[in-house]
């Protein structure tokens, strides 16, 4: 390789450099003095290049074994700073299991590329491996849990000429959506047909949805999925969306209550694992829709079953106005919200997070458009095994609860934390545009989402032209008070100086599952999907505020 060939490649891994470090790192790396990289030479300019010094200075003051890191040591390293609970027998398995050196291992040693290796692993990314499996009670009633749910789940683009797709049901479900949207219409040939009526959206057959979601369905999680319809089909072809429910969902299908006698309150979403409920005339059993009169009718007169839908507005009012009387509603009755589709043509979605707070177990987003919304909506459901299903905190299950996430008057969810933040590096960051020397300048922010006391975010300077392994090395701090409904969420921008800031990946996960200590960050791109190589690296500690 010649210097202009480094340069170039340089460019290509998101790295600008100038002629003098080219120098540099021939002087560095051409120990033939020929003036071109050849073999061994190139494999030194790699290891210059993907050198972790934030890592070294970690491992420096744990390897206090000639030079190397013993079991102890690790132990050490793993207790007082990464907080985790461990004994000596865990650190030698950590050894075992990912030191890359043969010589060192059989010393019971870790090296520094076997202790980089075990920081890239899963036991010391940033959400505990505990709450990535199934961990919460899965055997109460519906009404307890965040669902996850989508909305005009046919679609894929806008809501007004945008296509309609099996695809955007297989999207969501592979996703851990566990409620999905059908809206119902005549076919012209006798079929129900689903699409966005009196708009030019595409219009798909009604059967062939059904065939997609009993086909992917329990892909991601076993829990049941809620078919949410919207019906504007004639008697007919009602009949005939019934018939071909139950011939292609088959046993799959709920179409009487569970167990021997009548329901006193809705299933749990682990009983027999009968997989799927749905809302169609006779055969909704327990999801019927009704029209919400007010909270005191609902006490009085909606029963257990009965299920209503709110409009994003109406439902945020009631959030912010009538808090505490809506967390009372959602304890013992579902409540579904959706976006307005008089403002959101374009598929964008509401901010779900006060929705939560209140309770609120069905609140349907537009799955296929990337935004923030989304952000956290994966990230809440991230946890509990992606199972679509999270179960509400104590305090939005109490029918005697005293909880208003707006006032946060004093009770047991109060639990005031300190919660330090350091950003440090990134590694292998992608280019956000498609010519060859657009160099990115990132940054990366800090956003705190839950009840209002707890909203903040914080943002690091830029990095010039550096994204394959920029450094910042800043603090932040935030206080948090309502840790249960607190989400995380760290975002990756390319600084503009004259537009807004590009989106380069992001990360968010409930507060609750996160691990103190230094920890790699996965990153997602817009749509959700993992960013192969890209992280962050940060050190994070959370502690009761005196």
């Amino acid at each position: 390789m010649s210097p202009a060939e480094v340069k170039t490649f340089l460019e290509d891994i998101n790295v600008e450099v100038n002629d003098e470090y080219i120098k540099f790192l021939f002087e560095k790396c051409d120990q033939s003095k020929t003036g071109l990289l050849e073999g061994k030479e190139i494999k030194d300019l790699y290891d210059v290049l993907t050198d972790r010094e934030e890592i070294s200075v970690i491992y420096a003051a744990y390897a206090k074994t000639g030079g190397l890191m013993s079991a102890a040591n690790l132990l050490d390293f793993l207790v007082l700073e990464q907080k985790e609970k461990v004994d000596l027998t865990y650190a030698s398995q950590l050894i075992e299991k990912y030191e890359v050196d043969e010589t060192a291992k059989a010393k019971q040693l870790m090296t520094e590329d076997g202790f980089l290796v075990f920081l890239h692993q899963p036991e010391s990314l940033i959400m505990s491996p505990a709450r990535k499996s199934v961990y919460q009670d899965m055997s109460q009633p519906l009404n307890h849990y965040f669902i996850s749910s989508s909305h005009n789940t046919y679609l894929l683009k806008d809501q007004l000429k945008g296509p309609s797709s099996t695809e955007g049901y297989v999207r969501a479900l592979i996703k851990g959506c566990r409620c999905v949207e059908l809206d119902v219409w005549d076919g012209s040939d006798g079929e129900p047909v689903i699409y966005h009526g009196y708009t030019l959206t595409s219009k798909i057959l009604f059967k062939d949805v059904i065939r997609a979601i009993k086909e992917y369905a329990f892909k991601t999680s076993e829990y049941p999925v809620i078919l949410s319809l919207e019906t504007h089909c004639s008697v007919d072809q009602q009949k005939l969306m019934a018939t071909h429910m139950c011939s292609i969902l088959g046993s799959a299908l709920i179409t009487k209550p569970l167990g021997e006698s009548m329901p006193t309150a809705l299933p749990c979403p682990e009983s027999k694992k009968l997989k799927l409920a749905k809302e169609l005339s006779d055969l909704a059993i327990y999801c019927k829709s009704v029209k919400f009169r007010g909270f005191e009718h609902a006490r009085n007169s909606q029963s257990f079953y009965e299920m209503s839908s709110f409009k994003e507005w109406d439902a945020e009012d009631f959030a912010e106005k009538s808090a505490n009387e809506y967390i009372h509603h959602n304890v013992d009755k579902l409540s579904r919200i959706y976006p307005s589709g008089a403002i959101r043509t374009n598929s964008s979605n509401y901010n779900p997070v006060p929705l939560w707070n209140v309770g609120c177990q069905i609140v349907a987003l537009n799955f296929q458009t990337p935004c923030t919304e989304m952000d956290l909506n994966q990230g809440l459901f991230t946890q509990n095994g992606q199972s679509g299903y999270v179960l509400k905190p104590a305090y939005l299950r109490e029918k005697e609860s005293e909880f208003d996430p707006i006032t946060l008057i004093r009770g047991p969810w109060l639990k005031h934390i300190e919660f330090h933040v350091m950003v440090i590096s990134a590694q292998q960051l992608p280019k956000v545009s498609k010519k060859s020397l657009s160099i990115v300048d990132p940054l990366v922010r800090v956003e705190i989402h839950g009840v209002p006391a707890d909203v903040s975010k914080k943002e690091t300077q830029c990095v010039q032209n550096n994204g394959f392994n920029p450094m910042w090395n800043e603090n932040f701090h935030f206080d948090i008070y309502v840790p249960e409904l607190a989400l995380v969420r760290f975002i990756v921008e390319d600084h503009d100086s004259v537009s807004s800031n590009d989106f380069i990946g992001q990360y968010t996960a409930p507060f609750t599952s996160l691990q103190n200590g230094y920890r790699h960050v996965p990153l997602y791109n817009q749509d959700g999907d993992l960013l192969s190589s890209a992280r962050l690296f940060v050190h994070l500690m959370a502690v009761d505020a005196e």
